[in-house]
């Protein structure tokens, strides 16, 4: 039952429109919506402009709602605080900032010192109540100060356990690799040993690098291990430390280590790597590069098996053993015709690349006004034909002992190109210790590294769920600042394998794209009194597939009431 109902509130009296109904035997208003002032009231049934909004605000609201919303299912502020402790006197819990950390990770990556400005433009403020001093880029760090590496290493081994247990991820398959990030601090800053010099992709001198190893699951590619360690270590030497926390972790989830597979590439292989994971009693898909094992290349053709016309078409293979790492293993030799014709198509480019390079130094010599002797002019020649493959093609000859005299001849050796088709191309060597394991399975688990691959493309990504920029100066800081990233990337991946799970094929970037596009608008009134404006607050209209996503992170808990 419907009815208007004033209030009187100093000396004056507001009306709001309720609504009554029988809670348990008694009468309850059960909502109730705010209709103002008896002016108010007279304007808006006038039309008149006093009953009209005075200006608007737009927040953005449903990328930040989902998000939010898997960060409560798995109580990451909770397990954070269980941890630490909530100390008295901060603006928020250390659980607290994780999380909006987190949440901005995800959806809109920028620096602490931007976070307030990023905050207050969010409809977040309203269901968290945490706006002002609290987000102060100063406050925040104050409180990361807590977190030291057996803090950290604790939090993720339970937020680990409830992903698994909340999501029901099948973690039998794991994916391993690593890569390197740059860190925006000085090059000259010693206080970061974690972060070193090294070859960084931006082409800077100023920027130091951090290199990350991470296991995700072949089910969604969701991470449940990450290992931050100095980016001027090679990948295989931080391998051990990896699969130790690995086989510790996933014992603690599932007490047995028999079913777990891990997958990773030829630059982790080293006997020592190889006899820690054979120790730790756990199954492998590696890979061997093809040029160590000619044997295995000179198969004819005539050997090769289809895997699976429906899910591979055109991948054949020869299911063998293969001697490597000091162990005989069960070897799949597989030729691809999709890498086969990508390999060649590189190979072209290279020796486009090498042809202009050869000619343009024939031509220098042809005119005899080189000043390097022989020996100068052999070693640019050697440089020129150094890229894989291309001195078996490349046929080089240099005449002539003065500058003066020096003259160059090329030519290329097509049938040394075929033969190197044949032999090479399209082809790939897996190895692995599942004897009993069909060959399309073996094949499946090698090809799940684009799952771990996909999570480092997308952490690169400037704009949603992005790793950078990091201006952290202190290997503690680095360390949380990996930890809230690699948490970021985890929720977007169990949102995206939910979206997966309903039937919408949907990248991060899209589904984000989507759920940003469920706006709040902020509706402001204000009758000419003193005071703060009076605000209606309303979401945007949604498309069919924002309703569908809506509904799937039940974000209407989080959306304005009337």
């Amino acid at each position: 039952m419907a009815s208007i109902v004033g209030k009187k509130q100093g000396g004056k009296t507001y009306y709001y429109l309720v609504e009554s109904a029988r809670v348990d035997g008694k009468p309850r208003i059960v909502s109730q919506q705010y209709l103002g002032s008896a002016e108010e009231v007279t304007a808006k049934l006038a039309g008149t402009p006093a009953g009209e909004p005075v200006r608007s605000q737009h927040k953005k609201f449903g990328d930040l709602a989902a998000v939010w919303s898997v960060l409560e299912r798995l109580d990451v502020a909770g397990v954070v605080d269980s941890v630490l402790g909530r100390r008295a006197d901060a603006g928020a819990s250390v659980g607290t900032y994780i999380a909006l950390a987190t949440a901005n990770r995800i959806v809109a990556p920028c620096s602490k010192a931007a976070f307030a400005d990023w905050w207050a433009s969010t409809a977040g403020p309203r269901w968290t109540k945490l706006r002002g001093p609290a987000l102060d880029h100063r406050r925040f760090w104050d409180a990361m100060d807590r977190l030291d590496a057996d803090h950290l290493r604790v939090i993720e081994a339970e937020l680990g356990r409830r992903i698994v247990a909340e999501f029901d991820l099948d973690t039998r398959g794991l994916v391993l690799d690593m890569t390197n990030f740059a860190t925006y601090i000085d090059s000259t800053n010693d206080r970061a040993p974690i972060a070193q010099r090294g070859k960084a992709k931006q082409k800077r001198v100023d920027l130091r690098l951090v290199a990350l190893a991470l296991v995700v699951t072949r089910d969604g590619g969701v991470p449940l291990l990450s290992h931050a360690y100095p980016g001027d270590r090679p990948d295989v030497t931080q391998f051990a430390t990896v699969i130790e926390d690995l086989v510790t972790r996933y014992r603690d989830l599932t007490h047995g280590v028999e079913s777990l597979t891990v997958v990773y590439d030829a630059g982790q292989n080293s006997a020592a790597n190889h006899e820690l994971v054979e120790d730790a009693g756990i199954g492998f898909v590696g890979s061997l590069p093809p040029s160590d094992h000619s044997d295995l290349l000179a198969i004819p053709t005539s050997r090769y098996q289809v895997v699976d016309e429906d899910r591979y078409p055109g991948l054949r293979c020869v299911d063998t053993t293969v001697t490597a790492l000091g162990v005989k293993r069960r070897g799949v030799l597989t030729h691809s015709p999709t890498l086969h014709a990508a390999q060649s198509r590189g190979f072209d480019q290279t020796l486009t690349k090498a042809r202009n390079r050869l000619r343009e130094l024939q031509a220098r010599l042809a005119r005899g006004r080189t000043r390097r002797d022989r020996t100068a002019v052999q070693a640019e020649i050697t440089t020129i034909t150094k890229p894989r493959w291309v001195g078996e093609v490349l046929t080089t000859t240099l005449t002539g002992e003065s500058p003066a005299e020096l003259r160059l001849t090329w030519r290329t050796n097509t049938h040394a190109r075929a033969r190197l088709e044949e032999r090479i191309f399209g082809k790939r060597i897996l190895f692995t210790n599942r004897t009993h394991w069909p060959t399309v399975d073996v094949v499946a688990a090698y090809r799940s590294q684009n799952e771990v691959e996909a999570s480092f493309r997308q952490m690169k990504d400037p704009h949603v769920v992005s790793f950078g920029p990091m201006h952290h100066w202190t290997d503690q800081k680095i360390r949380v600042h990996v930890f809230y990233s690699v948490l970021a990337l985890t929720i977007a991946h169990l949102m995206r394998r939910e979206a997966e799970r309903a039937g919408l094929h949907l990248s991060v970037r899209e589904l984000l794209h989507e759920l940003g596009g469920i706006e709040e608008t902020v509706l402001l009134y204000h009758d000419g009194a003193k005071g703060r404006p009076r605000a209606r607050r309303m979401l945007t209209q949604t498309t069919d597939l924002q309703d569908h996503l809506a509904d799937l992170f039940n974000i209407d808990r989080y959306a304005p009431t009337r």
